[in-house]
């Protein structure tokens, strides 16, 4: 099955929050997106790997995108090698995306810049015929993404692009509670930690208005990209 988009978390809920409204616009512009976790979150404070299996599944069913899986990487532990660069080859290499989507090159949770790192460096691996990958036992043909971009999730990095998500950040939000376990709830016993604040939850909003603001729409989300960001002419800006 070919993809146009093809997003990488390293935790479920890491797409939704990074760039889940510009995933559930490009739906709506008629693209198939898939999302693919590396872990289940077990290491999570909240929860457990097997709810948020459920709330990853809801989430989905939400933006709406095509296909979603895990590659149940060893959450908090996993690191950028051969072993799981050929992992993330294979999804590359089913799923064919024109466009990867993955975490910030930098951030808070040590698994995000990880995560980055490794997905990124398997795009590039994934190009090279000579690296042989076979999934049920079928041989598989090399594929490099045209693009790929990291989405902004806990610091504030300055975005290399924005993207106008006017309209669609309600669905966002819509898919990010669909993990009840891990945020904002006045009547949860278990631990507080730094996503579980209402205003954690209230930064969605606030986040994509101040860039949206800074282009002149009503809500934007931000990304940093590899390689220079060219348009077609003056006019395809905003």
């Amino acid at each position: 099955m070919k993809l146009d988009i093809l997003a990488f978390g390293a935790h479920p809920d890491d797409v939704e929050l990074g760039c889940g409204a510009t995933i559930a616009k490009e739906i709506a512009l008629g693209k198939k997106v898939g999302i693919v976790d590396l872990t289940r979150g077990e290491l999570g404070t909240r929860g457990s790997a097997d709810l948020r299996d459920i709330e990853a599944k809801n989430a989905a069913k939400i933006l709406g995108v095509t296909v979603r899986e895990n590659l149940a990487f060893a959450d908090g532990f996993f690191t950028n090698d051969k072993t799981h660069q050929l992992e993330i080859i294979k999804m590359i290499r089913k799923y064919q995306p024109e466009i990867v989507l993955c975490n910030a090159i930098d951030d808070r949770h040590i698994d995000h810049p990880k995560g980055s790192s490794l997905v990124s460096n398997a795009c590039f691996l994934s190009g090279l015929i000579k690296i042989d990958t076979n999934v049920k036992g079928k041989q598989q043909e090399k594929w490099r993404p045209k693009k790929v971009y990291h989405y902004i999730q806990w610091k504030n990095i300055e975005p290399d692009f924005v993207v106008d998500v006017t309209g669609y950040v309600d669905k966002k939000k819509k898919a990010v509670l669909s993990y009840a376990s891990q945020f904002f709830d006045p009547k949860s016993n278990e631990p507080e930690t730094p996503i579980t604040s209402k205003n954690f939850i209230d930064s969605i909003d606030y986040r994509a208005r101040d860039l949206g603001r800074l282009i002149g729409v009503d809500f934007a989300e931000g990304f940093t990209s590899e390689r220079y960001v060219a348009v077609e002419n003056l006019d395809k800006l905003i």
